[in-house]
């Protein structure tokens, strides 16, 4: 599908009249890596809607000079720079990382030791960074205080709002409404799965969101009911909330034909960063013992995230362990419609999550048509219904029992999932955007 009929999908609506002023600051700097996560296809959705069409709207950019502007028109190529280097939207028969990969599932070469790890190449990234953020190496941009009267302050990516001196603007600008995107409060409820330094950076973000937002917005009523507890603890139990489902990308909507070489490929999917909130340890575990049980016929699981922090145990898995040497691939870097296509052809998506504030690769599974084996937690529940198939995430026997079943030719549990991927009800983009911006009009 064409990247200009994917944006006017997503933005079937026109952004709101009053001058909106998106913070592009972390979008920027995410040109630095391979592919976008959760965070990152929310940011730039939300930035192609306002960026990209009429009204007054501008950039907000933090520089050495501390925050600037830019024109929308700047930012907005700036972001088509950064997407062009993903390769968002490449044919699947395009993407390195997708043809190593089917090659890989068809008996393909396998890893010295360990899981074998597929990934675009770093040294090709770097020309690409340069364009992506070639608008902005050198450019200064205009005085903050150049926001237009009345206008909306919007951030959708929680960057920097910890910082006191970053948003010291909005203290000399009271007509300005800021409006804030909370993706999760788990650093603050949850700070075992996270590194040292963030629980306190994210309670000083919420609190500054509870202190300052005209407005919050958030993609559940999970996020919502613990939203508004804690800004009830810090003085603000009048903070208006917007509860807007988070929109995929029509890709994964797309109806195309699974992969023809990925047809009678007996394969299971995980997707998010390798962290230790995703659980990937207990899926690990769980390819080990199939491995030992079943040998050349244990079906293959493909990991698909880059790797993040405190994994150190998965890590030593998937690089030492010879018993998933043969049948656990690592991949980073695919394409939008290569994750679309690997999910089609799956015998599941799997999702073994301890906690999450939405949970995009659920919704994006189902979308393509691919059964999901999901944590058993209230986020979960909310977005997927009784369309998904729940297991305890510390149910390691449990999780065991499903993939082994799944795993066979007749399996009814597998095809009662999939007769029920279907029917997860979500937001499109319209109505993701007719939301948000019918509340930033009423701040």
């Amino acid at each position: 599908m064409a990247v200009p009929t994917i944006r006017r999908k997503m933005q079937a609506l026109s952004a709101p009249s009053r001058p909106v002023v998106y913070d592009v600051t972390r979008l920027v700097t995410r040109a630095l890596n391979p592919t976008p996560n959760g965070i990152d296809r929310v940011d730039f959705a939300l930035a192609r809607h306002f960026l990209s069409g009429e009204g007054d709207h501008a950039a907000l950019i933090c520089t050495a000079l501390g925050p600037r502007l830019a024109s929308a028109a700047d930012a907005y190529r700036t972001i088509v720079d950064i997407e062009t280097y993903w390769n968002e939207y490449i044919a699947p028969a395009r993407d390195e990382v997708y043809e190593s990969l089917v090659a890989a599932l068809d008996g393909g070469p396998r890893a010295a030791r360990g899981a074998l790890r597929v990934k675009r190449s770093g040294l090709d990234s770097i020309a690409a960074n340069w364009r992506a953020m070639r608008n902005w190496a050198l450019r200064l941009g205009r005085p903050i205080g150049e926001v237009p009267a009345g206008a909306i302050y919007v951030n959708a990516s929680q960057f920097l709002l910890d910082k006191a001196w970053f948003l010291r603007w909005l203290g000399d600008r009271p007509d300005v409404k800021p409006c804030f995107f909370v993706h999760d409060l788990l650093p603050i409820e949850t700070p075992e799965f996270f590194r040292p330094g963030e629980p306190p950076k994210h309670l000083a973000a919420m609190r500054n969101v509870s202190r300052l937002a005209a407005g919050a917005i958030v993609g559940s009523n999970t996020v919502a009911r613990r939203l508004r507890a804690f800004a009830a603890r810090n003085g603000r139990e009048d903070l208006p909330l917007c509860v807007a489902s988070l929109p995929i990308s029509p890709v994964f909507e797309a109806r195309r034909p699974v992969d023809a070489r990925l047809e009678g490929r007996r394969y299971f999917v995980v997707c998010g960063t390798i962290e230790p909130r995703k659980n990937h340890l207990t899926l690990l575990n769980v390819w080990r013992e199939l491995a030992w049980r079943f040998g050349p016929a244990t079906p293959k699981l493909v990991v698909i995230g880059k790797r993040g922090w405190h994994n150190e145990n998965v890590l030593d898995l998937l690089e030492r362990c010879e018993a998933l040497r043969p049948h656990v691939i690592e991949a980073a870097g695919l394409s939008t419609p290569a994750l679309r296509n690997l999910f089609a052809g799956a015998r599941a998506v799997l999702t073994p999550s301890f906690d999450e504030g939405f949970g995009l690769p659920v919704a994006e599974a189902a979308a393509a048509g691919a059964p999901v084996i999901a944590s058993d937690i209230e986020v979960f529940r909310e977005i997927g219904g009784d369309a998904l198939d729940y297991i305890d995430p510390l149910d390691g026997l449990g999780w065991r029992d499903a993939i082994i079943d799944y795993a066979g030719p007749g399996s009814k549990r597998r095809a009662d999932a999939l007769a029920r991927a279907g029917t997860i009800r979500r937001d499109d983009g319209a109505s993701f955007f007719a939301k948000a911006d019918a509340f930033l009009a009423g701040l």
